[in-house]
């Protein structure tokens, strides 16, 4: 009896492939406090804890992805090394090559399980060659920590920061398990000296923490994952059986679960790491209520569009070799963003999409500043022209700048949408059937029957809606109510989350959107 009760314990402790250890699974609940709790007898030594977070970071990476968790350990051993030896080199030339040599094989290591395939299909394509797709699997987590060690290396050869003496705080940095799967992004720069304070979690973090973690239950599991599996997948997975009507409606819905599934995860890890008593960066800020394609970069995957800004937009001359080097940079910089996700012809297209957009919307405040453009002898077409160029793209509306706002916000959000058509859909050619059943078989009749079949899908539609509509102060003042609760009151506003979750769970495991990348 005992050993099958210890066989069915390293059962579960084990790796299973078909269950990995994610935060909106039952298990990691409880195997979060039984962390927690240990974790109060390890925080007072700063090595032990150290050592203690590490082992149980690398231990959740295993759970999650099995044997990839060696990976992390290699580009642990690699960056910390070469950051070393790149500080302390004074030559140029050798400092150039070391840094070359870590993007290389960082990139390298990255481009070999994500894009082999992909190119060997285009060789095919072009060759008429029949190459054999290699069986890879993507490691987990490897484009988040594969950022995250390109920045460090970087920051270290730029001389903004210096490296860490120690290769176990470095590993604790990559595999924090909080932000290890699919982010934020976090820098060196703001992690590595939170290593050093004192454990010292106030009350604060801890009203903090619980909103996060509630919130993100609440987004990812009972509004993302419900809309997901009860409406979007049986859309997207077949859009030429569907009226335009339905399909407009997925883009919508989409728009939501990949928000509140990814910001929902984000949520979690921020309110966790507040937990342990360390800091991580927010990486999103209500994005459907930019008025511009450019705010809905400040505000969506902030961790990766200010990596972006920092490691690619910058290097290639950022906004500083004129108006057309500009607006390429910004193309070329959201083209490698868009690769970024996924070896696929939908990613590269979004990206290009999203980089003509901004350049598009660069070129417009370029013209409001100063117009460009001047037709000679003809200062009444130059003034139209100049006019169309500035005004048409943003929507004024005379004497309404609330309304003119809307409308701006309201273009924004539906250029965003045009973009999740490609982003989800499963092939380019889907992409362009479901934009054309929109376009060409919308069929306003079926109206009365998608509402009464689709209405709880649409009211948690509304309600995503809803809670993306929070404003920051009142995000603010509902922490401080949750900071002034007690213990108890704590513990039962965490567990009737937990319990509202587990009514709406779905019978498959929806995995997050962003662990594919």
């Amino acid at each position: 009896m005992m050993r099958i009760d210890i066989h069915k314990l390293l059962k579960l402790l084990a790796f299973n492939e078909q269950d990995p250890l994610l935060f909106n699974s039952a298990f990691f609940l409880i195997f979060f406090g039984f962390f927690l709790t240990a974790y109060l007898l390890f925080q007072k030594n700063r090595n032990t804890r150290i050592y203690f977070l590490t082992l149980f970071s690398l231990y959740f990476f295993y759970k999650t992805c099995g044997w990839y968790v060696g990976f992390i350990l290699l580009a642990a051993v690699v960056d910390f090394n070469i950051s070393k030896i790149i500080y302390e080199t004074t030559s140029k030339h050798a400092r150039k090559v070391l840094i070359t040599l870590s993007i290389l094989l960082n990139v390298g290591l990255l481009f070999y399980f994500k894009y082999t395939n992909f190119f060997i299909d285009i060789i095919n394509d072009v060759s008429q060659q029949q190459l054999h797709p290699l069986k890879l699997l993507l490691p987990v987590g490897i484009s988040f920590y594969t950022f995250e060690n390109v920045s460090y290396t970087v920051d270290v050869y730029r001389r903004e920061i210096k490296p860490v003496d120690r290769f176990i705080d470095y590993l604790f940095f990559l595999s924090f398990f909080p932000k290890l799967m699919m982010g934020p992004i976090v820098r060196a720069a703001d992690f590595l000296p939170q290593i050093e304070k004192k454990p010292f979690v106030t009350d604060e973090q801890l009203g903090q923490g619980l909103y996060l973690i509630t919130a993100g239950i609440i987004k990812k599991v009972v509004i993302s994952d419900y809309i997901n599996a009860n409406y979007v997948m049986y859309i997207f997975d077949n859009p030429s059986a569907h009226t335009g009507l339905e399909c407009l409606l997925a883009v919508y819905a989409y728009a939501m679960v990949i928000y509140c599934d990814f910001s929902g995860y984000s949520d979690m890890a921020r309110g966790m790491a507040k937990w342990i008593g360390f800091e991580i960066n927010l990486n999103f800020l209500s994005p459907y209520q930019s008025s511009s394609i450019t705010e809905f970069w400040r505000r969506w995957h902030i961790s990766l569009s200010s990596w972006l800004r920092d490691y690619i937009y910058i290097p290639l001359g950022g906004n500083r070799s004129g108006y057309f080097n500009t607006y390429r940079n910004l193309f070329i910089t959201m083209l490698i963003g868009g690769f970024w996700h996924g070896a696929s012809w939908n990613f590269i297209f979004w990206g290009a999409l999203h980089g003509a957009a901004l350049a598009l919307h660069k070129l417009q405040k370029d013209y409001e500043r100063k117009p460009l453009l001047v037709i000679p002898y003809s200062p009444k077409v130059t003034k139209f022209i100049n006019k169309i160029l500035v005004d048409l793209p943003v929507f004024t509306v005379p004497y309404s700048p609330a309304l003119t706002k809307m409308l701006k916000v309201m273009a924004t959000f539906h250029f965003v949408c045009l973009g999740w058509i490609f982003f989800r859909c499963n092939s380019f050619a889907d992409s362009w059937t479901f934009i054309n059943q929109i376009f060409s078989h919308f069929n306003i009749a079926v109206l009365p029957q998608l509402v009464a079949n689709y209405a709880n899908v649409i009211m948690m539609l509304w309600l995503g809606f809803l809670l993306h509509s929070i404003t920051s102060p009142t995000e603010l003042e509902y922490q401080k109510f949750l900071t002034k609760l007690s213990t108890p009151l704590k513990i039962v506003y965490l567990f009737a989350a937990i319990y509202l979750a587990i009514q709406f769970k779905q019978a498959d495991v929806i995995k997050p959107i962003y662990l594919q990348f």
